[in-house]
């Protein structure tokens, strides 16, 4: 794989099929089905003047870590991140949704301010809604104030499932200190 070169592929999931593209620095994209791997090219090219490539192994240790996940064998991903696309604000606040873990959850303006902007919630709100590598960056472990659901890129309803899938809405969930 060359230093400017990403492959390309699905990844079976219970929402249906998520387009992922990984390269030498790491996972750079993970989308929900509402994005196929031509439009997820397209994006990838344009914005980091990037070959891209389809898949020839190369997502099958994420393809295991997602089936895993959703199984309920894995609590954290533990695939590389490629920021590329990326801003230093929306990394400082998906570098603190990153760290909430499985089962927890923060609110928006926590994670505005482990981001280092305690007055930033809807900032941060709009940083999640642009998460690009869904899933490994867990934004929908995070809950408007007072534990309401909240908005979700993804859709309210994966919110909801994935939330479910982690015991968040058990008795017990854990709040959590990103």
């Amino acid at each position: 794989m060359g230093p400017s070169e990403f492959h390309l592929g699905n990844l079976d999931t219970p929402f249906g099929p998520m387009a992922a593209a990984i390269g030498r620095s790491g996972l750079v994209r993970l989308a929900y089905p509402e994005q196929d791997l031509d439009s997820l090219s397209e994006e990838l090219s344009l914005a980091l003047s990037a070959r891209m490539a389809m898949d020839e192994g190369q997502l099958d240790e994420l393809r295991r870590q997602v089936d895993d996940y959703f199984a309920g064998r894995l609590r954290r991903f533990r695939t590389r991140i490629d920021w590329s696309l990326i801003g230093p604000f929306a990394r400082r606040v998906l570098g603190a949704t990153a760290a909430i873990p499985y089962g927890g959850y923060l609110s928006y303006g926590e994670v505005a301010a482990e981001a280092g902007s305690p007055r930033g919630a809807r900032a941060a709100g709009n940083a999640l809604g642009s998460n690009p590598i869904a899933l490994v960056i867990p934004c929908h472990r995070v809950l408007a104030s007072g534990g309401a659901i909240g908005g979700y890129g993804g859709g309210i309803e994966r919110k909801r499932m994935l939330l479910e899938l982690e015991g968040t809405f058990a008795p017990g969930a854990a709040r959590a200190r990103a």
